[in-house]
């Protein structure tokens, strides 16, 4: 049983200590309240899963600089900070030099160099819903490169209990649908209009490192299934 702190409550952050807790004493935390909060600072595991918006490295490095040092951290980054390509990307794929993420995963290096790095991919599933969006009607067509929620709190979880350190991974979904396929089918599922499309990315994120490690097998491999 492991003491572990999620900093960022949101959307991803509260179903994962809601999962991990049946194993582990979890608190989870918005980022505005862990100034004071001296338990947050001492855990076994700190898993960082808040926006890039409201002072984001200022936040991260308020927390590196306050944590104990025998604290194990997972941040949960994003695949936007690779390199913009119509090709095949996996972890060895060049990053943005001059991105907030990039800036991010570099200053948590900094502080721990055995950080676990997970690039996640379009978090989706239950109410987010690609395409159905309040002021984007306009979209480039390519691969989707989501992953469902479930699958990635399973596969963070998982890595909690292989007890693995270090390292960079990508969270996506192993299948990889056109993106205006994905928006036809729930425009069809949920009644919204569907976008107009141009042109056609070819960027597809693999996924193979992290499930080869950990041998997970996910749930919602085709983003044609989330809502479906």
């Amino acid at each position: 049983m492991k003491k572990i702190s999620i900093l960022g409550c949101g959307w991803l952050g509260k179903p994962l200590s809601q999962m991990l807790s049946s194993k582990h004493i979890v608190e989870c935390f918005d980022r505005e309240k862990t100034l004071d909060r001296s338990e947050f600072y001492g855990a076994d595991l700190l898993i960082i899963a808040i926006h890039t918006k409201d002072n984001y490295i200022e936040t991260l490095d308020h927390t590196m600089t306050r944590l104990l040092p025998t604290t194990k951290v997972i941040l949960l980054s994003s695949i936007s900070v690779y390199e913009d390509s119509d090709s095949t990307i996996d972890e060895s794929s060049p990053t943005k030099s001059s991105s907030i993420q990039s800036e991010a995963e570099a200053l948590i290096r900094e502080f721990r160099s055995d950080a676990t790095i997970l690039r996640v991919g379009g978090l989706m599933g239950e109410d987010r819903v690609a395409g159905r969006w309040k002021s984007v009607s306009s979209f480039k067509d390519g691969y989707v490169n989501y992953i469902h929620k479930d699958d990635a709190i399973g596969i963070i979880a998982r890595l909690i209990e292989s007890d693995i350190n270090g390292g960079i991974y990508n969270l996506v979904a192993p299948l990889h649908p056109a993106r205006s396929e994905v928006h036809a089918q729930n425009a069809k599922i949920f009644g919204f209009e569907l976008g107009s499309f141009s042109g056609f990315s070819n960027k597809i994120v693999e996924a193979t490192k992290i499930v080869d490690l950990l041998e997970y097998e996910f749930k919602y491999p085709d983003p044609l299934a989330f809502w479906s």
